[in-house]
């Protein structure tokens, strides 16, 4: 039998001499190492460089590599010594720098545990790559990589807020990550679980970021103060918030690391090490004018460092970013509107309110609703919107939107918004009453402006908006 699988195996070879990227020739080479009585790893350790060394780019060969080195556990060390080989030989392999943001994270990770390394190595990997910058600044490989050593760390799944609303008898939960919380989310009023059903805001049943539940509005007292808890998995997340005598909402939430949720977390070594790369930057890019990765890599830098401080020069550099690069320019509109909310909301977060303006930005999409949970204001007037988000129902706080001058046709995000009351849509492109439907599901809205549509041309428009609408007590068109 063993002569059997050495020949299947030296058959393969063959067949990938002809075709070194047929995933089926891989796949099933690895289905025989797996089932060969004595597998010789080493021998096919030598393979995959050779295979390497025609094409180092071959992420088949990379994947068939990865599954020979858990097999013969090969030190992750030493792995991420051949990928420095490899670098050194070519700054330009895609596919080694790739592969050193999986392994630096396993030798060394960060003592959170979160997925990232420490921060002594990731400062010896931005010299290394910026060594790689100056090297060749057109290749796109370094770039990439230096975009994994400025990123954050993934959160731990938790509970973000808790939300309560008398008069509305709901209760809202909201995670850092999508979750199915039917059967695992528990409510306690006052101690004592309470039997409820859990949705989404839209009713289905699919991983959400935000649960609401109804609560026995009859157990609560005007005179007594009421506690509210919910309890994820036995415990892995929960959160709490008290409802005080005579009050008809409360909530709570994590706000002292809202403020570092954008940014790094950054050591003085850290600051200093990113400020030197920041400049060198701005130097290559004097000699490199046209170079799109420097232009977007001072962007992410500066907002790694402080993404208010440098607020206004970010956006000179994204307009030059889109005369360099116009074919992208849509790409660099949607990261330039992702960043200006995020200012936006820390500037919110420091003001401790609940109304943001976002107003005259150029936005052209829409982010971070789950930072605006308690929101009660919006302005998003004088933009590019075309649509808003989909999960735009998790804004269960909001009372007044206004998304005047946008490019808006529909409304499909907006589902059940209980505290919604005023809503002006003037001088957008809503053509019939259909695009309104979702306002249905708008109990509080009195107030709804819709001047400057194409839908005020219609005769009937008026009567149709009546007839959908008929719990709104103003339609202005």
């Amino acid at each position: 039998m063993g002569s059997l699988y050495v020949a299947e195996l030296s058959f393969l070879e063959s067949c990938l001499r002809v075709n070194p990227k047929s995933y089926g020739t891989w796949y099933h080479r690895c289905w025989i190492m797996q089932h060969m009585p004595e597998p010789d790893w080493s021998r096919e350790l030598t393979l995959c460089n050779r295979f390497l060394e025609i094409d180092e780019r071959n992420f088949h060969c990379w994947d068939y590599r990865r599954f020979v080195t858990d097999s013969f556990h090969v030190p992750h060390s030493e792995e991420l010594e051949f990928t420095s080989s490899l670098i050194t030989k070519n700054f330009s392999n895609y596919s080694s720098w790739h592969y050193r943001s999986k392994l630096l994270p396993q030798i060394h990770p960060d003592p959170q545990h979160l997925g990232r390394a420490t921060e002594d190595v990731l400062l010896s990997e931005l010299e290394l790559v910026q060594n790689a910058f100056f090297t060749d600044p057109n290749d796109q490989s370094a770039w990439f990589y230096n975009r994994w050593l400025l990123g954050r760390a993934d959160l731990p799944l938790s509970i973000r807020c808790i939300s309560v609303d008398v008069v509305g008898s709901w209760v809202s939960v909201t995670f850092t990550h999508p979750v199915l919380a039917q059967s695992d989310l528990i409510l306690f009023m006052d101690e004592k679980p309470v039997m409820v059903t859990w949705r989404t805001p839209d009713g289905k049943a699919k991983p959400s970021l935000l649960w609401v539940c109804e609560f026995p509005k009859e157990r609560l007292s005007d005179k007594c103060q009421h506690k509210f808890k919910v309890i994820w998995k036995d415990g892995e997340a929960q959160k709490e918030c008290v409802l005080y005598p005579g009050k008809q909402s409360t909530w709570f939430r994590d706000s002292a690391s809202e403020d570092k949720i954008f940014s790094l977390e950054l050591s003085e070594g850290k600051s200093n090490v990113l400020q030197q790369e920041l400049q060198s930057c701005k130097e290559l890019q004097e000699l490199e004018p046209e170079n799109k990765w420097c232009l977007l890599t001072i962007i992410l830098l500066m907002r790694a460092l402080d993404p208010l401080l440098y607020e206004k020069e970010s956006l000179c550099y994204f307009d030059t970013l889109k005369v360099v690069d116009p074919m992208r320019s849509g790409y660099y509109d949607d990261l330039r509107s992702k960043f200006q909310i995020e200012n936006a909301i820390l500037k919110m977060e420091y003001a401790e309110a609940n109304v943001i303006i976002l107003s005259h930005k150029d936005l052209t999409r829409f982010y971070h609703l789950d930072h605006l949970l308690l929101t009660s204001h919006m302005c998003l007037s004088n933009n590019k919107l075309r649509t808003l988000p989909s999960d735009f129902s998790m804004l269960r706080h909001i009372e007044v939107l206004d998304v005047d001058n946008n490019e808006i046709s529909r409304l499909e995000g907006v589902w059940n918004l209980p505290r919604l009351e005023e809503l002006s849509l003037q001088f957008n492109k809503i053509e019939n009453v259909l695009n309104l439907q979702a306002l249905c599901s708008c109990p509080r809205l009195s107030v709804l402006r819709l001047q400057g549509n194409p839908i005020c041309e219609t005769a009937d428009a008026q009567d149709q908006l009546k007839a959908l609408l008929p719990h709104v007590a103003l339609i202005e068109m």
